[in-house]
């Protein structure tokens, strides 16, 4: 999934500042999981903008909030058209994407991200997320017993570990289990300790970023 957090309440008042009427848009999918634009997110900022303004003076500002299953396809937005009317910008509380698809499906209001996307990951604790995917484009979980070395080794090795760990601890954050060590006991578990002969060659990163934005095309879909 997706995490993001919550950008500050007098940054968010600051970028609204020029408006009467905002749509605060949260998305039900993602980033009401990391609980940071769901349904009780969206009213709760929704309502603090307005105490902000009203206490800071100006304007009066009427703060809306609503909410989609997913900002990021364009079916579930079409749906807010007739709630977005005399609204003049938006404050979402979706990631990045969603930030993105909202511009294209109302392109004449100004759109301000509520959040900071920040990692694609999953929950380990209540209101903790570790990254685990670093979106590489270039998959070898298969080759190191479906832990990532990329996203949760600290050096991103992707041939063995550096020597440093102490007791099972990476020697970069001590906080954090040595990602080979994880691998190792996970491929001795399975006899699979074979997999560590063979040795990656460098990442291709364009595959994960440069030359513009990545595109993925399923032709038995398309066709």
């Amino acid at each position: 999934m997706i995490v993001g957090k919550a950008k500050p309440i007098a940054f968010l008042a600051e970028q609204v500042r020029p408006y009467r009427r905002v749509a605060v848009i949260g998305c039900q999918s993602c980033m009401a999981v990391c609980l940071a634009g769901g349904d009780k997110e969206t009213r709760v900022l929704a309502k603090a903008l307005e105490l902000e303004r009203r206490v800071s003076g100006g304007s009066e500002l009427a703060a809306l909030p609503m909410a989609v299953k997913r900002q990021c396809e364009l079916e579930y937005l079409e749906p807010l058209k007739s709630s977005l009317e005399g609204v003049e910008a938006i404050i979402s509380l979706g990631c990045g994407v969603g930030v993105q698809y909202l511009v294209a499906a109302f392109p004449e209001l100004w759109v301000v991200p509520g959040l900071d996307t920040l990692l694609v990951g999953g929950p380990v604790a209540l209101g903790v997320w570790e990254e685990y995917c670093r979106l590489c484009g270039e998959c070898i979980l298969y080759l190191t017993g479906g832990i990532c070395p990329v996203a949760r080794c600290a050096k991103g090795l992707l041939n063995g570990p550096c020597g440093g760990a102490v007791e099972g601890r990476c020697e970069v954050n001590p906080e954090l289990p040595c990602a080979w060590v994880l691998i190792y006991q996970r491929l001795q578990r399975f006899g699979r300790l074979d997999l560590l002969r063979q040795l990656l060659p460098p990442k291709n990163w364009q595959l994960a970023s440069g030359c513009g934005p990545k595109k993925l095309v399923r032709q038995e879909v398309k066709e």
